[in-house]
């Protein structure tokens, strides 16, 4: 997933003086408000301060709002990582799920041109199934590694890919 510090030009629909902005653009002090929260939650996140990095995170997801799905999705997706507790680990790696499935292509290629949604998939059926996994959950792990095996071909062929279809490989050892 990308790097939350990068969370510039998240869409609003009003300009510092009140009027409607055009669309895709951003008021200055929200968008600083929201890249100062991640940038929190990245250092905390990076200290081993999980709870100052939740902290952040949560309070960025209630900036974001609904309306910025690709963003709500990547936070989502590190939010889950923070999470001591497995259950709410899942409800987190859900939450990414269901931002990712309302995304659409032409959105998530306003951030970078080369992002596909369907690159999001295997990571997060892949965490789905890790957080079943941890509930004890065998079934239902399978059910999302096969999902994430499905959505393989949808992985680029860099570190990233490689890192994915390892993680798929060693989770698919441990469900046998």
């Amino acid at each position: 997933m990308s790097d939350v510090s990068g969370m510039r030009g998240v869409p609003s629909g009003e300009s510092p003086s009140g009027e409607s902005a055009p669309e895709g653009s951003v008021p200055e002090e929200s968008a600083l408000s929201r890249i100062a929260l991640g940038l929190d939650g990245v250092r905390a996140a990076q200290r081993g301060r999980t709870a100052e990095a939740r902290a952040s995170f949560e309070a960025l997801w209630e900036e974001l709002g609904e309306r910025d799905v690709f963003h709500r999705c990547v936070l989502a997706h590190y939010l889950a990582d923070l999470q001591d507790d497995p259950g709410a680990e899942l409800e987190w790696d859900r939450r990414a799920l269901a931002a990712a499935d309302s995304l659409t292509a032409e959105r998530a290629a306003t951030y970078e041109s080369a992002l596909q949604v369907r690159a999001f998939y295997p990571s997060l059926h892949l965490n789905l199934a890790s957080d079943h996994l941890k509930l004890g959950e065998p079934d239902l792990a399978r059910e999302q590694l096969e999902r994430a095996v499905r959505s393989l071909d949808a992985l680029p062929e860099d570190a990233y890919g490689a890192g994915i279809r390892t993680a798929v490989d060693e989770l698919r050892q441990r469900l046998r």
